[in-house]
């Protein structure tokens, strides 16, 4: 099969953790590229694949054609992939593999509005559906900006650089809202980190939905995986790593519990997945050949026979 315009991070890690066997069923949950689901075919697996994103379908297509029927697209968010396994009567799977975020693909394209890079309009949308950036940013007060620039970006001075935007709108491009961050920060040319970073990436992350993506994504995996199913989920920040970390520890009883001084409030479901391997990071080599590798976090989890936990009990 032709190789992969843009190789996954961690690829071998994760190939590695899901232990594929000839006649196993893969969930690729977010496509992109296919990197990840050329790898699962290679050893053998069949592949149900998701993405949101309808230009990572159609790109796919030539990869369907040439897996003689082991792969099968699907457009949807990964969080619906219970329902669409469901639906394909496709359920128990052996393995999930999630890589949270944008694709190098979005990044790499101006007219997707997802980088600073380069001039493209301020877009942004996965799906290529919806509101797009310059439309939040252009309406929305400076409250709600300020709000989703601290949360979802962790951007220290969020007021400043809200004030700054709405003083500044209209803004239509990608480079026009980050020359606006910059100004209100202060950048200098040698900086190390560009101040738009955490901006951009707490308006992509509010746009697209990401953190509920993964927490409803999380949950949908768990129903899916049967008994030993292997779970692999490769985040790029913290607020990523952060909800699967506590997800993981908690769905195998690795979470504290109550204080055994106070009477229990209630029944804890059975662990669903099982003690849970430290995390990988990418290694010098590979940061090497890849910088994006550098804020990689996997993780990965086997599933228990256990029933899954109730859709309520998902913090």
């Amino acid at each position: 099969m032709n190789a992969s315009p843009h190789i996954p991070v961690l690829l071998d890690r994760v190939i590695d953790a899901l232990a594929i066997r000839p006649g196993e069923r893969h969930i690729d949950a977010t496509f992109g590229a296919g990197g990840y689901t050329r790898a699962m075919l290679a050893r053998g697996a069949t592949v149900v694949a998701f993405d949101r994103d309808p230009s990572a379908i159609a790109g796919g297509a030539d990869l369907v054609a040439q897996a003689g029927g082991a792969l099968t697209l699907v457009e949807a968010e990964f969080s619906r992939l219970d329902q669409a396994l469901a639906e394909r009567d496709m359920v128990p799977v052996d393995g999930v593999t999630m890589d949270i975020g944008v694709s190098s693909m979005q990044l790499d394209q101006p007219e997707r509005g997802f980088s600073f890079q380069a001039e493209g309009p301020l877009d942004m949308r996965m799906s290529q559906a919806g509101m797009s950036a310059a439309e939040f940013l252009n309406g929305a007060d400076e409250a709600e900006i300020a709000d989703i620039l601290y949360e979802y970006g962790e951007e220290p001075r969020s007021r400043a650089v809200a004030r700054a935007i709405v003083a500044a709108r209209p803004i239509s491009t990608t480079t026009a809202f980050a020359n606006v961050v910059r100004r209100a920060l202060g950048h200098r040319p040698h900086d190390k980190k560009d101040p738009a970073t955490r901006s951009f990436q707490a308006i992509r992350i509010h746009l697209n939905r990401e953190l509920g993506e993964l927490a409803d994504g999380l949950t949908a995996a768990e129903r899916v995986l049967g008994p030993g199913g292997r779970l692999a989920i490769v985040t790029f920040h913290s607020l990523e790593d952060r909800l699967v970390k506590r997800f993981l520890r908690e769905r195998s009883g690795a979470e504290p519990g109550a204080s055994r001084h106070l009477p229990p409030t209630s029944a804890r479901a059975a662990p669903s997945f099982e003690q849970v391997a430290r995390a990988v990071r990418a290694d010098d080599a590979e940061v090497a050949r890849n910088p994006r590798a550098r804020s990689a976090t996997l993780r990965v989890a086997r599933r228990t026979s256990a029933v899954a936990w109730p859709k309520g009990d998902c913090q």
